[in-house]
C-alpha cells in the first residue's frame, strides 16, 4: 500500500439485527439468517425495527438524550460504535483532528401540526391562506432548527469530541455515496488523515411512512427476499431503521498508530442515469466493469433498496457478469436510505477482513467458494443515483 492509500479501521453497525460489527457478522454469516420484521404497525405495510439500544452507553447525559431527535441519537449512537471500534474515542488530540462527513436526511416532522393542517384543509377552499395561517401559529422557528440535517454533525462533535472539519450530505441513498466518495478523495489526496463518515435512518416514524407511501414505493405483501418482489403487490421497499458509520484513514496513519485495518477502499465510483431500466442496468454496469477485480469470483453486497425499476435493474446488471456473487443486503436489514451504502461497504470490508463470504440470502442467489480477497459494494438508489465501491486486503 502507498502512504495515502484509504484504509476502513473502525465499523460502527446498528440495524434490526443488532449492534455493532461482530453482532452483525454473526447474524450474516450463519445460513438462513431470519430478518426481523415488524408487519403490524403499519399495515399493509412491514419495516425492519430498530433492536433494544441503551443509550446511555454511547450518550451518557440524559439531557444530551433529550434534545436529539431519535434519528439523531441513533446516529450519535452507531458513530460512537465506530469510534470504539477504530479505539480512538480516548485520545483527545487523535479526536480534535478527526474530520466528518454525514449523510443525512430532513429531521422529523411535527406528526400533530401535520394532522392539524390536513384536517383544516378538509373544510377549507383557501388552502394558501391555511398554510400562511399555520406558518404563523403552529410552526415555531425553534421546531425549524431542530430538524437541520447538519445537527446529526453537531451532536457527534458535542458527544464524542469530534472537532475537524464537517461537511453534511443530503439526498437520500446518494448522499451516502457523495459523503463516501468525499471522505476517500480528501484521504487520497492528503487533505485529511482520518475521517469518521456514515448516517442513520429511522424509518417508523408516520411521516416517514406516507412519504414512502405516496410515492408508491413500499411492499405490501407477505414478506419476501429484495430479488423476488417484482410482481408482488407495491413499490418493493421495506424501510428499515439502522446506522452504519466508517472510520476511514490514510494507510501511513493507520500504521503509525498500529490500528487493526479491515480493508483498503479501493474504489469508489458514482454516477446517475436517467431511471428507465436499461439505462440504470447499463449505468452501473460500467461502474462495476470499472471497479471489479479482473479474475475470479467476486462477492458483492448490494445495497439495493428493492424498489422495483432499480432493483431489477441491478439484477439485470449483476447478472450479466456471471463472476459476481450477489447478496441482498435489504433482504435482512431492510432499507436504510442514507446509510444504505456505507452499510454495504462496511459489510464488504469484514467479509474481507475474516476472508469468509455470507451465504446466500435467498435461493436466487448464487454460491461463493473460496476466501474473498476482495469485495464489492453496489447500489442503484430508489429514487436517484448509482454507486459501486472496491474493498480490497490491506496487504
Amino acid at each position: 500500500m502507498s502512504t495515502n492509500d484509504v484504509v476502513i479501521t473502525g465499523i460502527g453497525l446498528v440495524s434490526s439485527l443488532g449492534e455493532g460489527a461482530d453482532a452483525h457478522w454473526r447474524a450474516l454469516s450463519s445460513p438462513g439468517v431470519e430478518p426481523v420484521v415488524n408487519a403490524t404497525s403499519f399495515p399493509p405495510y412491514s419495516v425492519h425495527p430498530l433492536p433494544e439500544i441503551d443509550w446511555n452507553l454511547q450518550i451518557p447525559k440524559r439531557s444530551d438524550q433529550r434534545q436529539m431527535e431519535l434519528w439523531q441519537r441513533l446516529g450519535t449512537y452507531t458513530a460512537g460504535l465506530a469510534l470504539d471500534d477504530a479505539g480512538i474515542k480516548s485520545d483527545k488530540d487523535l479526536m480534535s483532528r478527526t474530520d466528518m462527513i454525514i449523510s443525512a436526511g430532513g429531521g422529523e416532522r411535527d406528526e400533530s401540526v401535520d394532522e392539524t393542517i390536513l384536517a383544516a384543509s378538509e373544510t377549507r377552499p383557501d388552502h394558501d391562506m391555511l398554510l400562511n395561517e399555520k406558518l404563523t401559529t403552529d410552526l415555531r422557528p425553534t421546531l425549524f432548527l431542530a430538524q437541520l440535517s447538519n445537527l446529526l454533525a453537531g451532536n457527534i462533535s458535542i458527544v464524542h469530541n469530534v472537532t475537524g472539519s464537517s461537511r453534511t450530505f443530503m439526498g437520500e441513498d446518494a448522499a451516502g455515496i457523495s459523503a463516501l466518495s468525499t471522505a476517500v478523495a480528501r484521504i487520497a489526496s492528503g487533505q485529511s488523515k482520518i475521517t469518521l463518515v456514515g448516517g442513520a435512518f429511522q424509518a417508523t416514524y408516520r411521516s416517514m411512512i406516507m412519504g414512502y407511501a405516496l410515492g408508491g414505493h413500499l411492499h405490501q405483501d407477505a414478506f419476501a427476499p429484495v430479488w423476488s418482489r417484482s410482481d408482488a403487490k407495491g413499490g418493493g421497499i421495506v424501510p428499515g431503521s439502522g446506522g452504519a458509520f466508517l472510520v476511514l484513514e490514510s494507510a501511513e496513519h493507520a500504521k503509525a498508530r498500529g490500528a487493526r485495518i479491515y480493508g483498503r477502499l479501493a474504489t469508489i465510483v458514482a454516477a446517475r442515469a436517467r431511471r428507465n431500466a436499461d439505462d440504470l442496468a447499463a449505468s452501473l454496469g460500467k461502474l462495476l466493469d470499472r471497479a471489479a477485480p479482473a479474475d475470479g469470483e467476486t462477492l458483492v453486497v448490494s445495497a439495493g433498496s428493492g424498489a422495483k425499476l432499480a432493483i431489477e435493474a441491478e439484477r439485470k446488471a449483476l447478472d450479466a457478469r456471471p463472476s459476481l456473487r450477489p447478496r441482498g443486503m435489504a433482504t435482512a436489514i431492510g432499507h436504510l436510505q442514507e446509510a444504505q451504502f456505507p452499510f454495504a461497504v462496511a459489510l464488504a470490508a469484514m467479509a474481507v477482513e475474516r476472508s469468509a463470504a455470507y451465504p446466500a440470502l435467498d435461493a436466487s442467489e448464487p454460491s461463493f467458494a473460496g476466501a474473498p480477497k476482495a469485495a464489492l459494494a453496489s447500489m442503484i438508489g430508489y429514487n436517484s443515483g448509482e454507486g459501486v465501491a472496491l474493498v480490497t486486503r490491506a496487504d
